[in-house]
């Protein structure tokens, strides 16, 4: 029997991102193998890297032990408070031929075009700048110019892009880092900024998850900020244990395929 081509989604969701590395360590740890990756912002980062073959515990670490906010400057004037540019060589260092060829999992990371106001994917030639353009949040980060294009975070337009494996894949599983829990009050009004934008980002999953054969979502994690790199070894263990739950549902469905 041949084994199904399995696709893999990863959302957008700033450090909470860090939640598909455990899910990816999970999968490598239980022979799972993932035929076709796409990604969105945070999801376009951890996508490329373990698309690259780097192993999702030493990316987690690069992580930890780099701080990639060190990377990011001051984005004096432009629209935004930091550039993200800047990150540039750090991904370098562990994508060196910087194409989307030469990656050992085939890849696609959503951008939105900021001067046309639409949804782009990519999933060929340069590969740096497209999965830092999908990661330009606006107003935290300067849009990256492509080819006299200016383009910020994918998750603008489509923070769960399961479209581009549709037509390509047997088997799709998403990771989704956005869960949020109920809650009884607004604290302040960063909370209600952050919760009004995380309820904007999942509008469609349900619609999205109907074409997803299994979800892995570590409940309430859309909770944490996006910026709470404190929080990074939690989420990624966090996720590691919730897809380990999901994989005896995930080998028994794909050995009927």
């Amino acid at each position: 029997m041949k084994a199904p081509k399995i696709g893999l989604v990863l959302s957008g969701g700033g450090i909470r991102g860090i939640a598909h590395l455990g899910v990816l360590k999970a999968f490598k740890d239980k022979n799972i193998k993932v035929n076709a990756i796409a990604g969105t912002s945070a999801g376009a980062i951890a996508g490329a890297l373990v698309a690259n073959g780097v192993d999702p515990y030493e990316a987690l670490t690069v992580f930890n032990e780099t701080r990639l906010i060190r990377h990011l400057r001051p984005a004096f004037g432009s629209p935004a408070l930091l550039n993200l540019e800047t990150a540039f060589t750090l991904l370098h260092t562990y994508i060196p031929h910087n194409s989307f060829e030469q990656l050992t999992t085939p890849l696609t990371v959503t951008a939105t075009d900021f001067n046309h106001g639409k949804l782009v994917y990519f999933h060929q030639g340069e590969l740096i700048r497209k999965v830092l353009a999908s990661s330009c949040i606006p107003g935290v980060f300067s849009p990256i110019l492509i080819d006299g294009v200016l383009y910020v975070d994918g998750g603008v337009l489509n923070n769960f892009p399961i479209e581009p494996l549709w037509s390509d894949c047997d088997f799709i599983i998403g990771s989704s880092c956005n869960h949020l829990p109920n809650i009884t009050a607004v604290r302040n009004i960063k909370h209600a900024l952050e919760r009004a934008a995380l309820l904007s980002l999942n509008n469609s999953m349900e619609q999205k998850c109907k074409k997803l054969d299994i979800l892995i979502e570590p409940k309430g994690l859309g909770a944490t900020s996006i910026f709470d790199v404190a929080k990074a070894e939690e989420i990624f263990w966090l996720a590691y244990e919730e897809t380990l739950s999901k994989i005896p549902a995930i080998k028994e469905k794909t050995h009927f395929l």
